[in-house]
C-alpha cells in the first residue's frame, strides 16, 4: 500500500462520487456508497467540533446512560449487523455475530468509564493538588477493511466515554456496518455531531483527519507503511496518535506440548477471517525433534478447515475481501514451496483461496518475513528456547503470538523473551476488550482496549489550590 499522500488534488474539492461495494463471496455489486469530498469532510469535522462543547458537559451518569442505550440498540440489531458484514466483508456468519456482539460489549464496558475516569489527589505542601482527565476534542478514527465493526468500536467507545466527539472513516470497500452503527447511535439518543461516519478515500478523508487542526487525535488501524505516513503528518501539529499496524506473529510449539491440540488449533490461529488478521499466527515454529510429526498432524486439520459460503453456520472461513487482495496473496503462494492446501470454493465468481501451508526456503523467504494478509501459514523448525525466541523476534513486527508447552516456567520465560504486545499460552486468543491490546516495534504505537483506554483519549490537567492564609 502506498504511503499516505497529505496533499489534496483539485478533484478532492469536487463531488466525491460513489463507490461500488462488492460482495466478496459472489463478486456482485451490493450497493453504491457516496464518497465524501474535502468540503464535506471539513463540514463533518466542524459539526463534531461544535457538538464537543455540549458532549463534554453532559453529566458523567448521563453520558454513561447514553452509551448503555447505544449498546442496547446494537444488541437489538445484532442479526442485521452480522448479515450486513457477511455480505459486505465475506465474514462467516458465526464470526460476524461475534463481531457485532463485541461492539455491544465494548460499549457496555466503557459506559462505566465516565463515572470512574478518576483523577488523583497528590500530597503537596501548602495546599491541595488534584488532577483531572480532560477530553481532547474531535477524534478521527480510521478503520481498516478486515474487522470493520470491532475495530470501530475499540476506538469510538472509549473516545466517547472520555467526552470526545468522533468522526470515523471506514475502509472504502467495507463501509456498510459503520454507516449503520452511526444511524443506531442517533436512534439510541446520542446528539447530532457526537458520532459521525464519513465514507471516502483515505487520500481525502483520512488525510484530512491528519491535517485538520480541529482533529485533536487520530486513531489508525492499517498497514505499517500508511501508519508511518500518518505519523509523519501528525508530527506537524504534534497531534495525538494511536497506531495499530501490521503483524507477522509466531506460533511457537515445543516438543513437550500437546501436539494434537496444537495442530488442531493452528488452522484457526492462521486462517480465521481468511488470514486477513494482523494477529494471525502466520509463522509456526516447531521444535525440530517433533517437526515432522507436527506437519503430519497439521495436514488433516488444514484439510478439515471448512471453507464455504460464509452464510452457512458451518463455515469456518469465507472468501478474501477483494480480487486485489486475493491476487496479491496468490502471487506469494505461486512463488512458495507449498506443503499442502485445504479445500476451497470452486465454480464461484467470488474471491476464494484455499488454506495453504508453505515451507520457507530460509528466514529470508518473503512468505516467512512479509505480512501476506491471507490464508497462508509458513512452518519452520527451531532447536531450543533461545533459537525459538531469536526466530520469533527476527521480524520488524511484534503484535501477537502463541506458545504451546506443558512447562509453565518455559512458557513465562519465552513470553518475556518474545518482543510482542499480546501473547497467549496454549491458545490463540489475542483480544479481550477488558485487557490492553497493541504492538511492539513496527506493529504500532499506544494501546487500545482495557481499563486505561479512556486515558489515551484525554489529557491530564494538574491543579494546585493554595491553602496558605
Amino acid at each position: 500500500m502506498a504511503a499516505l499522500d497529505l496533499t489534496f488534488p483539485s478533484s478532492a474539492f469536487s463531488a466525491g462520487g460513489t463507490f461500488d461495494v462488492i460482495n466478496p463471496a459472489t463478486a456482485r455489486v451490493l450497493t453504491s456508497v457516496h464518497q465524501a469530498d474535502l468540503r464535506e469532510t471539513d463540514a463533518a469535522i466542524e459539526r463534531a467540533h461544535r457538538a464537543f462543547t455540549g458532549w463534554r458537559a453532559v453529566a458523567p451518569g448521563e453520558r454513561a446512560r447514553l452509551l448503555r442505550s447505544f449498546a442496547n440498540v446494537v444488541e437489538a440489531h445484532i442479526e442485521e449487523l452480522a448479515w450486513l458484514e457477511v455480505a459486505n466483508s465475506g465474514h462467516t456468519i458465526g464470526n460476524a455475530r461475534w463481531e457485532a456482539g463485541n461492539v455491544r460489549d465494548v460499549l457496555n464496558y466503557y459506559s462505566a468509564a465516565p463515572e470512574r475516569h478518576f483523577g488523583r489527589q497528590i500530597p503537596v505542601y501548602g495546599g491541595l493538588d488534584v488532577t483531572f482527565h480532560e477530553p481532547l476534542g474531535v477524534v478521527g478514527i480510521i478503520v481498516p477493511w478486515n474487522f470493520p465493526m470491532p475495530i470501530a468500536g475499540w476506538g469510538f467507545a472509549p473516545a466517547l466515554a472520555a467526552g470526545n466527539t468522533v468522526v470515523l472513516k471506514p475502509a472504502e470497500i467495507t463501509p456498510l456496518t459503520a454507516l449503520r452503527l452511526a444511524e443506531l447511535a442517533l436512534e439510541a439518543g446520542l446528539p447530532e455531531g457526537v458520532f459521525t461516519v464519513i465514507p471516502g478515500k483515505g487520500s481525502v478523508v483520512g488525510a484530512r483527519f491528519v491535517t485538520h487542526p480541529l482533529v485533536r487525535k487520530v486513531a489508525f488501524t492499517g498497514s505499517t507503511e500508511v501508519g508511518k505516513g500518518i505519523m509523519r503528518g501528525c508530527a506537524d501539529q504534534v497531534k495525538r496518535l494511536t497506531l495499530e499496524l501490521g503483524g507477522k506473529s509466531a506460533n511457537i510449539i515445543f516438543a513437550d506440548a500437546d501436539l494434537e491440540k496444537a495442530a488442531a488449533a493452528a488452522p484457526g490461529g492462521a486462517f480465521d477471517n481468511a488470514g486477513q488478521d494482523c494477529c494471525a499466527r502466520s509463522r509456526i515454529l516447531v521444535q525440530e525433534s517433533v517437526y515432522e510429526k507436527f506437519l503430519a498432524l497439521l495436514e488433516p486439520a488444514v484439510k478439515r478447515f471448512s471453507v464455504s459460503d460464509p452464510s452457512l453456520e458451518t463455515a469456518q472461513m469465507g472468501p478474501m475481501v477483494s480480487a486485489r487482495q486475493r491476487d496479491a496473496v496468490s502471487a506469494y503462494i505461486d512463488a512458495a514451496d507449498v506443503a499442502y492446501t485445504g479445500e476451497t470454493v470452486t465454480g464461484s465468481e467470488g474471491f476464494w483461496l484455499p488454506p495453504t501451508v508453505v515451507l520457507p526456503r530460509s528466514a529470508a523467504d518473503p512468505v516467512w518475513r512479509e505480512e501476506l494478509f491471507g490464508p497462508v501459514v509458513a512452518v519452520m523448525p527451531f532447536r531450543d528456547e533461545a533459537d525459538a525466541i531469536a526466530k520469533a523476534n527476527d521480524t520488524e513486527y511484534g503484535l501477537s503470538g502463541s506458545i504451546f508447552t506443558a512447562d509453565v516456567g518455559r512458557a513465562l520465560r519465552v513470553a518475556r523473551g518474545v518482543d510482542s504486545g499480546n501473547l497467549s499460552i496454549n491458545s490463540h486468543s489475542s483480544v479481550r476488550y477488558w485487557t490492553p491490546f497493541g504492538g511492539f516495534k513496527q506493529s504500532g504505537l499506544g494501546r487500545e482496549l482495557g481499563p486505561d483506554a479512556p486515558d489515551s483519549f484525554s489529557e491530564v490537567k494538574n491543579v494546585f489550590i493554595s491553602t496558605e492564609p
